[in-house]
């Protein structure tokens, strides 16, 4: 907890920008270029691997993604340079397993 005693209580009502990185990809400007709609890109992060959370650039923390009615949302699963010296949890969810009868029932 952050103690007003040693000055930090002053800048709790400093905005910062909260960025969540989905993943990240490698491409020449051509195949950018080429880029269209329903294209796909592959991302360099594997789907069961928790998203990084920033602050202003600076990683803090890991999470996953959440679905609460129509909106995504966040759930932090461990926080990065946290200082409390405690290995960091890992509170993922279970993996959804999709069979191909799901996908092409869906198609």
């Amino acid at each position: 907890m952050i103690d007003s005693a040693n000055g930090l209580g002053l800048i709790h009502d400093i905005d910062v920008r909260l960025t969540v990185e989905l993943g990240r990809a490698q491409m020449s400007l051509r195949d950018v270029l080429e880029l269209a709609e329903d294209s796909v890109v592959m991302l360099e992060r594997l789907t069961d691997e928790p998203l990084d959370v920033m602050v202003n650039g600076k990683l803090i923390a890991r999470g996953e993604v959440v679905a609460e009615g129509n909106r995504f949302g966040l759930r932090i699963l461990e926080l990065v340079g946290s200082g409390r010296g405690e290995a960091p949890r890992d509170r993922r969810a279970p993996p959804i397993q999709v069979t191909a009868a799901q996908v092409e029932k869906a198609a």
